[in-house]
């Protein structure tokens, strides 16, 4: 039991007499009477409870209860008549509010319901004061109603101090008794437990990062330079697809060791390269039999907002996966490697998932888990295209995969990449205008091929190619990647200005053997 609330009785001033304190509870005991003339009178003795405070006679505070407790309210009081000798207009003292018990001991019982026909609690005070004191009439409804209000406060303030007390107290217990009690909330399931709903990040990940590769490659030169790229399992039989710019540096005399996402390590061999596509093929040695290879999606069917997730090894941190979307379809993008100073042309999908240097050569999948890309190039800012930029600023470029499997495919069967082309040069400086075909071309040969496409469809130097198919030209670059989107065979319609006339022709598109 707290002690905080128990407090030593004030003796009374004789010349001041008052309504004697009223014990917290019945039975009343019965008034003293008054002492004769001249008799000293005996000391009183008052009965005091261990958790009410006694106010000093006739103060006018009201009792605080005790702090400590956030689960107790306040009991309202309300000023009772007070009855004073020689002055029976002025108010009477206030009756102290007994003490509310704090929250960590053990609540009193509930005070009884006030009883009309008994005049209500506490009782009234005695006709005649025990300090002898003349009579003073004392109104007894006043007190009646002022009783019955505090015993109804008191009996709510002290069930609900009770009940609060009791919860604190046990959970004051309980900590007490088990030290290794906490009051933390875990799940009850741990991550490993739950499945991810298919089509989710984490499952589509799951899923695709067994097929992903961390790739090394060295030189074969004395110091043994080389990069760090990504690729995917293309087949069964052990081929992987990557960027031709990954691979480059070990492609004349150099080493290839490929890593899976469980940590085993085989060596590998190129198989063929495409600079101006920028893809590249390689073998594992020794391909173990469980490979699974990646599902290949549909590119031309991509639209811009379409979810994408990129998985690569961005500054050597193998296995990053990273998510975005489609930002945007057909962005004519040259990029290099910085070393060749020969550039790649690609009609790339662009996306905002995060592609740093280490990406190159990674898969970008769609919602499905499906290839849709190559991510091959990023920009960053105030710089153009290229792999060996500071870092991703949103603007990452994948090379189509429909455009990557045709080349895959030409790679693994001959080793050499084809490509389509019109048979004319074109200026690649000039933007926004379209691409000029140039007035010759180089090492001073035509321009134009003779008996080639372009020639057959009667394009001439000095016409300006502004739309091939249905794609706008604003560049010799845009040409170059809408051309190298199709085949050797296919047949396009070419839109061209001569003299500030529009005029169209047809391409059939020749083809071209090895990077020049």
């Amino acid at each position: 039991m707290s002690t905080e609330n128990e407090g030593t009785a004030v003796p009374a001033d004789r010349s001041a007499p008052s309504v004697p304190p009223t014990p917290p509870a019945p039975p009343v005991a019965p008034p003293t009477p008054a002492a004769p003339a001249g008799t000293p009178e005996p000391p009183r003795t008052e009965p005091q409870a261990e958790s009410q405070p006694q106010a000093p006679a006739g103060s006018e505070s009201e009792p605080q209860a005790p702090t400590g407790s956030e689960h107790e309210p306040q009991a309202p009081t309300e000023t009772l008549p007070q009855v004073q000798a020689q002055a029976p207009a002025a108010p009477p003292a206030p009756e102290p509010a007994p003490a509310y018990t704090p929250a960590y001991a053990h609540a009193p019982a509930p005070a009884p319901a006030p009883d009309a026909a008994a005049g209500g609690w506490p009782p009234a005070p005695p006709v005649t004061p025990s300090w002898g004191a003349p009579a003073q009439p004392v109104p007894e409804a006043p007190r009646r109603r002022a009783g019955g209000l505090v015993a109804a406060v008191l009996v709510a303030a002290l069930v609900a101090g009770g009940v609060g007390g009791g919860i604190g107290y046990w959970a004051a217990s309980q900590r007490d008794d088990d030290p290794t009690a906490s009051t933390t909330v875990s799940s009850g399931d741990s991550p490993a437990s739950f499945k991810r709903d298919p089509g989710t990040v984490a499952a589509v990940a799951a899923k695709a990062l067994p097929s992903v590769v961390t790739i090394q490659a060295k030189s074969g030169g004395t110091d043994g330079e080389g990069g760090t790229g990504t690729g995917f399992v293309y087949d069964k039989e052990g081929h992987i697809v990557t960027n031709n710019h990954v691979v480059a540096s070990a492609a004349e005399g150099g080493t290839l060791s490929v890593t899976f996402s469980n940590g085993k390590t085989y060596d590998a061999e190129v198989v063929g390269r495409a600079e101006g596509y920028d893809v590249a093929v390689i073998k594992l040695k020794n391909a173990p039999s469980n490979l699974t290879p990646l599902a290949l999606g549909d590119s031309d069917r991509v639209a811009v907002g379409d979810s994408t997730i990129a998985i690569g090894a961005p500054f050597g941190l193998s296995n990053t996966v990273t998510t975005g979307i489609i930002s945007a379809k057909n962005r004519p993008v040259a990029s290099g490697d910085g070393a060749s100073g020969k550039n790649s042309y690609m009609s790339a999908l662009q996306t905002d998932a995060s592609i740093n240097p280490g990406n190159s050569g990674g898969p970008l999948l769609d919602a499905s888990g499906a290839v849709i890309g190559i991510n091959s190039a990023i920009q960053s800012a105030g710089s153009g295209y290229g792999q060996s930029q500071a870092g991703s600023i949103g603007l990452g470029f994948a090379i189509p995969v429909n455009q990557a499997k045709n080349v895959a495919e030409q790679l693994i069967k001959t080793g050499k990449p084809v490509y389509p082309v019109i048979g004319a040069t074109v200026n690649m400086q000039d933007k926004g205008e379209g691409a000029t075909i140039a007035p010759q071309g180089s090492g001073g040969t035509p321009s134009v091929t003779p008996n080639g496409p372009a020639a057959k469809a009667g394009l001439k130097a000095g016409d300006v190619i502004t739309a091939f198919g249905d794609h706008p030209i604003d560049s010799g670059p845009a040409l170059i990647s809408e051309i190298w989107t199709h085949k050797p065979g296919d047949t396009v319609k070419i839109t061209y200005e001569r003299g500030g006339k529009t005029a169209t022709a047809t391409v059939t598109l020749g083809e071209r053997t090895g990077d020049s």
